[in-house]
C-alpha cells in the first residue's frame, strides 16, 4: 500500500501528449496505479511536472531566482517565532490537556508583520558597493523568506524528545540531574539527526515519489497567501476561504476548549448506560472501546495524527482497518478471554497494576543508587499491564519488523537503482530540475555534525555516567539502529505521511542488555528513536524547500540554527516549571492541571523497560512472553501482501495494502485515545475519498488550506483562552464540561477486585 512500488516506478501509466485527461480521470487513475501517472511526451524530454497527481495539483512549477532569501525580516521573524512557538508548546505539554501550536500558526501570523516591515523599514542599502553590501528591506516580502521563516517555526512547533529524560528525573524518580548535562543531552539528540538526514538525501528528497504529503498544506497556504487570484465567478478564492474557515475554527473553539469541553468526546453508550461498567467500557471514547464516540473538536481530530486533511486516502483507509483490528477485534477478544489476569485491570489504561488491581508502587523497588531492588520487587510482586497497552507493546513489535520486510519487498529494486544513479547522472523532474541550479549542502558537512555529536555524547555519558547511567558503547549501539531505520522509516512517511516509531525496539534491546537501569534506558531510546525522528523532520523540511525552490544551503543554515534556539528554549521552559510550580506532574490532586499525560507514558516505558527490564516481563522470568511471537507476524505480514500483488497482478488495490501502518496504525495509543482515532477517520474518508474523488478542483483548491485554517484558528484560541482564563484559573462546572461522561470505563470486572470509585463485582 504505497504511493509508488518499485515495480509502478519501472512501469509507470504512461499517457501521450495527445491524450487530455480530467480531475476525474487523475483520481481513477491515481487509485488504480499507486499515484504514479507520469505525462510522457517523448523519451528525450523531460517530465513537466510531478508524477504524483496530489503533487502536481498543489506545488508550482517555476522558480524566480532573484528573490532574496537572507533577509533582516527573515531573521527577525523567524528567530521570534521559533522562541514564542518553543516557550508555548513546552508551557503547554505539561498540561492535562496539552495544546501543541503548530507552523501554521506562525506560518500566518508573520505575514502582516513582514508586509509592515517592508512598508517601514528604510530601503537604503549598507555598506553599498562591498561585498558586505545589505539592506534592511530589499523590497515586498516575498514567499521565499516567508518560507524560511516557517521553517524557523517548525523548529519550535515540535516537542524536544530529551526534555522526557529531565521531566522523568526530576519529577517522577525525584533525582539528581543538572542543568549542563540535561542541555548537552538535548543539543546533542535534537542535531544527531542531521547526519542521518545529510546520509539518505539522495534517497528522500530528490526522487519524485519520495512525496512528503504533510508539506502539501504548507505548500498550499504558501500559494494562498502570496500568489494573486481572481476570484472566480460565484465562488470564493483561496485567501478568502481561508479567512473564513479561521475565523470559524477561532470562534467555534471556545466552546470545546471552555463552554462545553464534552465536545472532546460525546460517548453517548455512557449516557445510556450510566451504571455499567460493560457499557462504559465499550463506549467511553477516552478510557474505552470508544464505539460510538465522537469529538465535534479538531485539537480530538488531529492531535495525535495530524490533520486527516493531509493524509492521503490509501493511508487513511489502511490506518482504519489497523484501529478496528486491534481495538475492536484483538482488544476485546484478549480481555474477555481474560489473558494475562485482564479483567482484573481496566481495559485502556496506560497505568502499571500489582495482581490486586491497585496501581503499582514504584517508589518501593528503587533503592538508593537509583537501581532495582531485587528483594524488594519480589515483595512487591509481578507487574502488570491493562490489556490494551500490553497489546501496544506487540503491536509495535510487529509494525518493526513489517517496516524492515515492506521496504525489502516493495522498495528494494528502487533503492538499489536510486544508488546506483546517484553516481551518474539521472533523469530528474521538475522540481528536481529547477533546484539543481542552487549550490548543494556538501555531504562532508552533515558528516562532521555527525562525528563532532557522537564524540560529544560519548564524552558527556562517560563523565557523568553517575548521572546518565549510559555507557560509551550504548551511545554507538543507538547510533547504528538509528541508522539502519532511518531509511525504511523515512520511505514508509515519505509516502503515507504516518511515522511508524522505534521507541519500543531501542528500549527493548538497551533493557535485555543493560537492564536495571532506568535512566540510560530514556538515554538510549532518546539517542536511537528521536535522533531518526529528527532526521525525518529536517528531510521533509528539506522536501519543503524543494517545492519552494528555496537554496539549499540557505535551508541548512536556517534548519540548524532553528534547532539550536529551540533547544535552549524548550529546556529553560521546562527547567523554571519543574523548579517552580509545586508538586509538578502529580495526578493525586483532581484540581492540578500540571499532570504531564505523555510524561508519565515516558516514565512508565522506563520502569518496564529500564528498572525492571524486558525480560522479567517480556522474557523467561515475565507475564508476557508470548507478546514476542508480534515479530514473526509482522515479519510476515507484508510477505503476504507482496506474494498476492504478483499473483494477481490486475489487482492493483492489493499493492495498497501497506502492512507498517496498518499494523502500526495504534502506535499513538496511549495517549491518544479511542475518539482520537475514529474522527481523525471520518475526517479523513470525508476529505481524502470524498472530497477527492467527486469535487477534484474544489478539493485542489482548499483543502489543505482548510488544514491550515482549522490548526491556526485552534491555536490562537487556546493561547487567548488560557492567557484571559486559564491564568486566573477562572473554569465553569457542570455537566458538559465533564470530558468524558464515563465514570466506570477504567473499572476492573473481575470479581472481588475492589478499586475506589467501583462497585465490586461478587
Amino acid at each position: 500500500m504505497e504511493e509508488s512500488s518499485a515495480d509502478e516506478i519501472r512501469a509507470p501509466l504512461i499517457i501521450s501528449k495527445d491524450e487530455d485527461i480530467n480531475d476525474d480521470d487523475v483520481y481513477a487513475l491515481s487509485s488504480s496505479k499507486s499515484n504514479e501517472v507520469h505525462h510522457v511526451y517523448d523519451e528525450e524530454e523531460e517530465e513537466e511536472n510531478s508524477p504524483i497527481p496530489q503533487v502536481a495539483l498543489t506545488v508550482p512549477t517555476t522558480d524566480d531566482p532573484s528573490l532574496p532569501v537572507l533577509t533582516f525580516r527573515m531573521w527577525v521573524l523567524g528567530t521570534l517565532s521559533c522562541i514564542l512557538l518553543s516557550f508555548l508548546n513546552q508551557f503547554f505539554w505539561y498540561r492535562t490537556e496539552p495544546l501543541t501550536i503548530t507552523a501554521i500558526s506562525a506560518q500566518i501570523a508573520v505575514v502582516p508583520l513582514g508586509q509592515l516591515m517592508a512598508a517601514r523599514l528604510p530601503k537604503g542599502a549598507f555598506f553599498k558597493g562591498s561585498r558586505w553590501e545589505f539592506s534592511l528591506n530589499p523590497g515586498p516580502f516575498n514567499v521565499k523568506e516567508h518560507v524560511l521563516i516557517t521553517i524557523f517555526a517548525n523548529s519550535g512547533a515540535g516537542t524536544v524528545y530529551a526534555i522526557h529524560i529531565v521531566t522523568v528525573v526530576k519529577a517522577f524518580y525525584k533525582r539528581h540531574i543538572t542543568f549542563f548535562v540535561s542541555l548537552i543531552v538535548v543539543l546533542t539528540t535534537q542535531v544527531l539527526g542531521f547526519g542521518w538526514a545529510g546520509i539518505f538525501r539522495r534517497y528522500l528528497v530528490e526522487p519524485a515519489a519520495m512525496w512528503w504529503p504533510a508539506n502539501l498544506v504548507q505548500v498550499s497556504l504558501f500559494r494562498a497567501l502570496h500568489e494573486k487570484e481572481e476570484r472566480p465567478r460565484r465562488g470564493l478564492t483561496r485567501t478568502q476561504f481561508f479567512l473564513i474557515a479561521f475565523i470559524s475554527s477561532f470562534a467555534y473553539y471556545v466552546f470545546p476548549g471552555y463552554l462545553f469541553q464534552m465536545l472532546t468526546s460525546l460517548s453517548w453508550l455512557c449516557w445510556i448506560f450510566p451504571t455499567s461498567i460493560l457499557a462504559q467500557q465499550l463506549g467511553s471514547g477516552l478510557n474505552g472501546l470508544g464505539i460510538g464516540a465522537m469529538g465535534l473538536d479538531w485539537s480530538t481530530i488531529s492531535s495525535y495524527l495530524g490533520s486527516p486533511l493531509a493524509s492521503p486516502w490509501f493511508a487513511t483507509a489502511n490506518v482504519a482497518a489497523g484501529f478496528v483490528l486491534v481495538m475492536y477485534a484483538l482488544t476485546p477478544l484478549a480481555y474477555w478471554l481474560d489473558l494475562y489476569k485482564a479483567k482484573t485491570f481496566p481495559i485502556f489504561s496506560d497505568e502499571l497494576f500489582n495482581a490486586q488491581g491497585q496501581v503499582y508502587d514504584i517508589t518501593a523497588i528503587i533503592d538508593s543508587n537509583f537501581h532495582l531492588d531485587i528483594a524488594a520487587y519480589e515483595r512487591e510482586g509481578t507487574l502488570y499491564l491493562s490489556t490494551f497497552f500490553a497489546m501496544t507493546y506487540g503491536i509495535g513489535f510487529a509494525a518493526l519488523t513489517a517496516t524492515i520486510t515492506h521496504v525489502c519487498l516493495f522498495h528494494g529494486r528502487e533503492i538499489w537503482e536510486q544508488s546506483k544513479s546517484s553516481f551518474k547522472e539521472k533523469k530528474m523532474d521538475i522540481h528536481t530540475r529547477l533546484m539543481s541550479k542552487y549550490n548543494q549542502v556538501p555531504e562532508w558537512w552533515f558528516w562532521c555534525i555527525l562525528v563532532a555529536n557522537i564524540a560529544l555524547t560519548i564524552f558527556v555519558c562517560e563523565y557523568y555516567n553517575e548521572q546518565l547511567q549510559l555507557p560509551w558503547w550504548g551511545v554507538l549501539l543507538a547510533c547504528l539502529i538509528a541508522i539502519f531505520f532511518t531509511l525504511p522509516i523515512g520511505i514508509i512517511t515519505a509516502i503515507t505521511n504516518q511515522s511508524p516509531g522505534l521507541n519500543i525496539i531501542t528500549e527493548y534491546i538497551i533493557g535485555y542488555i543493560y537492564p536495571g537501569y532506568p535512566v540510560a534506558n530514556m538515554c538510549f531510546k532518546v539517542y536511537g528513536y528521536i535522533s531518526m525522528s529528527q532526521a525525518i523532520t529536517f528531510l521533509q523540511d528539506f522536501k519543503l524547500g524543494h517545492y519552494m525552490k528555496i537554496p539549499p544551503r540557505t535551508m541548512f543554515m536556517a534548519q540548524v540554527v532553528g534547532t539550536l534556539i529551540a533547544a535552549f528554549v524548550y529546556l529553560g521552559t521546562a527547567w523554571w516549571l519543574l523548579e517552580t510550580i509545586p508538586d509538578i506532574c502529580e495526578t493525586t490532586s483532581s484540581q492540578s492541571v500540571w499532570t504531564c499525560p505523555s510524561d508519565r507514558v515516558f516514565y512508565d516505558a522506563s520502569v518496564i523497560w529500564g528498572l525492571i527490564g524486558p525480560r522479567r516481563i517480556f522474557g523467561d522470568l515475565g507475564t508476557y512472553a508470548m507478546v514476542n511471537w508480534f515479530f514473526l507476524g509482522g515479519a510476515i505480514a507484508p510477505l503476504l501482501v507482496w506474494l498476492a500483488a504478483r499473483a494477481f497482478p490486475n489487482q492493483h488495490w492489493i499493492k495498497l495494502i501497506n502492512m507498517p501502518v496498518l499494523i502500526g496504525a495504534t502506535g499513538s495509543m496511549p495517549p491518544a485515545t479511542a475518539v482520537n482515532y475514529t474522527t481523525w477517520i471520518i475526517v479523513g474518508f470525508l476529505s481524502g475519498y470524498v472530497w477527492y474523488r467527486y469535487r477534484p478542483e474544489s478539493w485542489r483548491r482548499f483543502n489543505y488550506v482548510l488544514s491550515g485554517a482549522l490548526d491556526a484558528g485552534l491555536a490562537f484560541m487556546g493561547v487567548l483562552l488560557y492567557m484571559a482564563l486559564g491564568l486566573e484559573d477562572i473554569t465553569l462546572s457542570w455537566w458538559g464540561n465533564d470530558l468524558d461522561g464515563c465514570p466506570y470505563a477504567t473499572c476492573p470486572t473481575a470479581k472481588g477486585i475492589v478499586v475506589e470509585g467501583c462497585p465490586v463485582i461478587s
